[in-house]
């Protein structure tokens, strides 16, 4: 069977393609009087010339340039134009046999330049080893060997060769792969493995099929079936860490092939490349499980926020009319009140003439029914989908291993309190419950004169878990979107280690005055380029005459056709206030408390005019013209 390409033809072509940039070709191609030096001793002007040629193509991209070739116009104009040879003495270069024998030879003698040997073949496996254990993607582990051989003064081989140790790297790194996932494995692991590709009871499909279900609809129904899923998967109970020995591009790959075959696929492959398949898909399947209860739970809590809110909107809108004739109501019996007072008469005959005591008393009780909470708040409508909630609260933070920064330890006091509470099955909190993360809007429906409203009291810590999962300020362990910020980075003591040995994998060094050191090298060399093109008028889209420099103006990079559709979009998107997307973000995240007042200390009354005055540094706007552009705000309010 013949063995798969793991690169297509044009990215074999690419491996020796020389850049098409004019700037890139006179930096690449640009000799040093010591280079010079060596080919003016070649006899005759064609030999110089092909010398140089055969020099340049060594160096980039790493061949030796067949005499019956025709080298890039451009590159043999700069040879050319270095050597001071006419570029037609290329055709020629080469007609004797001892010349195309004798300056390979002579090129690789004084420039350092080496063929490619089995003993290098074998190096250059090795060298790919770490490039391949983090990724499969033949183009970048070939672009990774050509640049080490060109590194080393290595003639590249043919591209079949270049492919062959590319693929040899990667059944290398396969090994190491499969090997790293399966090596702590026990035989309660295998048989829990092996049970994934067996059917569940009562039903036709297998129990890897089922775990990969998602949900339809963000209702407790599913919440809990979920729930169920991820138990399955850590019921696996997979050596902690397993993963850490595969690099995570290798292992997400892995995952989603296993995910794409059947059951009966996996269960052709040889032993160890299908435990390491199920692993990898075990470890992604619980992480995509895990985030999936989450964002389960943030839209089962959004959606109640939002019907309370509709709910409160809808009794409000309904209650208008009756609002609107208690107001009049109010309003002539104001009016006769402030007359009585002007003439002396008494007030409550002047009550009496506009309403009777009784229907005034029925109209008092009828107004305390139409009246909302004083902060006209609809939060306390949300109790009306506890019973929602109350299916999936118990298993939800049950199952999860939620861990929080400092900052946020009162809400996983919280939690910790209701797992404790439903495991003890008790319908009420204890007077001493932690209640440090009820915000202040919740304070009211949390805390009453009876103590702790059981109720209110898990509608916000669930929904303050939710606030808290989204800024970062609390992590669940296994989830792949909500994992800790500390997971991103490097290991401290691997950082330490990485730094001191100079080997860190940034692009910019690690000591400033090295970085400054390298970017004014970088710019005297770009700037040797730039004048090395107007010496030469081949400046891209731009001239440099006496009266200075020229630059075509760009063209517009978005077609005219698009606009229409660029209309389209924004019309179809609401039209908001920017401070008011951010107070929004506040209600979540509550960032404005932050800023203070600068010698008092104190948080800003009205946060629509912090917002705007944090906006106007922040696009650089300034306050002046922030306050122009904003009707009812002046300078002198925003400063």
């Amino acid at each position: 069977m013949p063995r798969r390409s793991i690169l297509t033809a044009a990215q074999r072509g690419s491996l020796f393609a020389l850049p098409e940039d004019p700037g890139e070709l006179i930096r690449l191609y640009t000799f040093s009087d010591a280079d010079l030096s060596v080919i003016r001793r070649c006899r005759g002007s064609a030999n110089r010339l092909g010398f140089a040629m055969q020099l340049a193509y060594m160096r980039y991209p790493g061949v030796f340039l067949p005499v019956d070739s025709a080298p890039l116009a451009a590159l043999l104009h700069i040879v050319a134009t270095q050597v001071n040879v006419e570029a037609s003495k290329w055709s020629e270069y080469g007609q004797r046999a001892e010349t195309r024998r004798e300056h390979p030879l002579e090129l690789q003698a004084v420039f350092g330049f080496r063929l490619f040997t089995t003993p290098q073949y074998q190096a250059s496996v090795e060298a790919l080893a770490g490039v391949a254990d983090q990724t499969d993607k033949g183009i970048v582990l070939a672009n990774a060997l050509v640049a080490r051989l060109r590194a080393e003064k290595v003639l590249l081989p043919s591209a079949s060769v270049i492919e062959r140790v590319c693929a040899q790297a990667l059944t290398g790194a396969n090994r190491r792969m499969y090997a790293a996932l399966t090596a702590q494995l026990m035989p309660a692991h295998w048989r829990g493995l092996d049970a994934l590709l067996k059917r569940r009871d009562d039903s036709a499909v297998t129990w890897l099929v089922w775990l990969r279900q998602s949900p339809a609809k963000p209702n407790s129904r599913h919440m809990l079936e979920h729930i169920e899923r991820l138990r399955a998967w850590q019921a696996l109970e997979l050596p902690a860490g397993i993963e850490r020995g595969v690099h995570r591009n290798r292992l997400l790959k892995m995952a989603r092939e296993g995910a794409v075959m059947t059951p009966a696929d996996l269960g052709k492959f040889e032993s160890q490349r299908r435990y390491a398949t199920l692993v990898a898909q075990a470890i992604e399947g619980q992480a995509t499980v895990t985030d999936e209860i989450i964002d389960l739970h943030d839209r089962i809590i959004g959606k109640f926020f939002n019907t309370a809110k509709n709910k409160h909107a809808r009794q409000f809108q309904a209650s208008a009319k009756s609002i609107n004739d208690k107001v009049r109501l109010y309003g002539q019996i104001g009016q006769v009140l402030l007359t009585a007072k002007e003439d002396g008469a008494d007030p409550f005959d002047a009550i009496e003439s506009v309403i009777s005591w009784d229907r005034f008393a029925a109209s008092v009780e009828e107004a305390r029914k139409l009246a909302q909470p004083e902060d006209f708040d609809f939060l306390h409508r949300i109790g009306d989908s506890y019973a929602t909630v109350r299916r999936y609260a118990p298993e939800f933070p049950k199952v999860l291993d939620i861990r929080a920064a400092p900052g946020s330890t009162d809400l996983l006091d919280g939690i910790e309190t209701l797992r404790a509470m439903n495991a003890a099955k008790s319908p009420t909190l204890a007077p001493d419950a932690p209640t440090g993360f009820v915000k202040k809007r919740w304070q009211k429906l949390v805390i009453n004169d009876t103590g702790i409203d059981r109720r209110y009291y898990e509608l916000c810590a669930l929904s303050e878990l939710k606030n808290s999962l989204r800024s970062g300020d609390v992590w669940v362990q296994g989830s792949r979107q909500f994992k800790d910020f500390q997971d991103y980075l490097v290991p401290a003591e691997k950082f330490e280690t990485l730094k001191e040995a100079d080997q860190l994998p940034l692009d910019a060094v690690a000591a400033s005055h090295h970085y400054l050191h390298d970017r004014l090298n970088l710019l005297e060399a770009q700037l040797a380029i730039v004048n090395d093109l107007s010496r030469a008028s081949e400046l891209p889209d731009a001239v440099i005459t006496e009266s200075g420099l020229k630059i075509t103006p760009l063209d517009a990079a978005v077609p005219e056709s698009a606009q229409a559709l660029i209309n389209r979009a924004a019309m179809a998107l609401p039209h908001v206030k920017i401070t008011d997307l951010l107070l929004e973000v506040d209600s979540w995240t509550n960032f404005s408390s932050h800023f203070t007042h600068l010698k008092s200390g104190d948080q800003a009354k009205n946060k629509t005019l912090l917002l705007t005055a944090i906006l106007a540094d922040a696009i650089n706007l300034g306050l002046a013209k922030m306050a122009e552009s904003c009707p009812g705000t002046t300078y002198a309010k925003l400063s």
